[in-house]
């Protein structure tokens, strides 16, 4: 394996901490059901299952197969549209991260099933859009991660092989997308990780609990003599 050329990111719980936002809109919408507010760590872990899995969690008693679901789903993602960086940061020592590849010369990009009306508004107001070479949101392909698809699209759309990028995220299906399109993988243990889930089977090249650990992995590990 060659030293890393770019590095694909996940971004709700891999680049972009965005929990404080989405459990806002989702308790929000929760009150306006007359609901009561949810704690935070509760929402937190999962938020990188995305907009159904919130409303699963806020609303349990509502059949994902039935319109009323749909309805508090279109709802909750209304309410998050309306107010997504208001509390959303990079993670902590991100920045120094992003400022490093970039120092190298090494380019970098955003690899999301986020819908591109949420992750593009997002990463201009966090000032990203102009700094990454590739964003491909959820529904810029037919198909999202795990399918590899994107991950090869965004390793084009920086000019790159998917053997010479890394893959960083916050959930199983990001390592198997990764693998599947034969990136190495990184597993972002300060991510949103479901309490039951268990990094260590996820099959990640590497797991790193902060993300400057990620500097350190930018070059294939050394063979044991």
């Amino acid at each position: 394996m060659s030293p890393a050329q770019g590095v694909l990111f996940d971004l709700d719980g891999t680049l972009v901490d965005t929990a404080p936002d989405m459990a806002t809109a989702l308790n929000r919408l929760r009150e306006r059901e007359g609901g009561t507010p949810l704690p935070y760590p509760v929402i937190r872990e999962q938020v990188s299952n995305g907009a159904g899995a919130l409303i699963r969690l806020g609303f349990p008693e509502a059949d994902p197969q039935a319109a009323e679901f749909e309805r508090l789903r279109q709802h909750f993602l209304a309410l998050y549209a309306e107010a997504l960086a208001v509390e959303s940061r990079l993670f902590p020592g991100m920045d120094a991260v992003l400022d490093t590849l970039e120092a190298r010369g090494l380019r970098w990009g955003v690899v999301t099933n986020k819908p591109a009306f949420l992750t593009e508004p997002l990463l201009r107001a966090l000032g990203l859009s102009e700094r990454a070479g590739s964003i491909v949101s959820g529904d810029t392909l037919p198909v999202r991660k795990p399918d590899p698809a994107p991950l090869r699209h965004a390793s084009a759309a920086l000019s790159l092989l998917p053997e010479h990028c890394l893959y960083v995220g916050d959930h199983v299906r990001d390592i198997e997308a990764g693998r599947a399109a034969g990136m190495r993988t990184i597993g972002a243990l300060f991510g949103y990780i479901d309490a039951n889930d268990n990094p260590q089977h996820w099959g990640a090249d590497a797991l790193i609990a902060h993300p400057l650990a990620l500097l350190d992995q930018l070059d294939p590990p050394r063979a044991t003599p």
